[in-house]
């Protein structure tokens, strides 16, 4: 089945944090809920970040486009596997997202970041 909509409107999670809801309404104008599991919605919000860059790239007909965030803030904090490390990026209106780190990417990361022109960036197509 095909819904097309015409606006987002809710957006809740389930008591137990199972599930997430979320409330829209349908191109006829009526209401609809679609509930997702939390491992559903894990795999959404990785697949979404890759679905906007290919549609901004198929609108304007240029392979090199990427949706960017503004970034606000970040944080730097110990994982609880003393080998990684916990990076979380949010943009100014509030997403966020937490990588977790090995010891070499995080050097490796660093010298990047310092670097006018990385010498070994590489450009990853996802």
């Amino acid at each position: 089945m095909k819904i097309d909509t015409q606006a987002l409107t809710t957006c809740e999670v389930a008591a137990d944090g199972g599930a997430v809801s979320l409330g829209f309404v349908d191109a006829t104008g009526a209401p609809a809920t679609i509930r997702l599991t939390l491992n559903q919605v894990g795999a959404l919000a990785m697949t979404l970040p890759g679905l906007i860059d290919k549609a901004l790239q198929a609108r304007f007909g240029d392979q090199s486009l990427r949706y960017a965030y503004p970034l606000a803030s970040w944080r730097v904090e110990q994982s609880s596997d003393p080998t990684q490390t916990m990076v979380t990026l949010r943009s100014v209106d509030g997403f966020s997202v937490c990588f977790s780190i090995p010891r070499q990417q995080q050097s490796e990361l660093g010298a990047a970041l310092v670097a006018h022109s990385p010498p070994d960036a590489t450009l990853r197509p996802h």
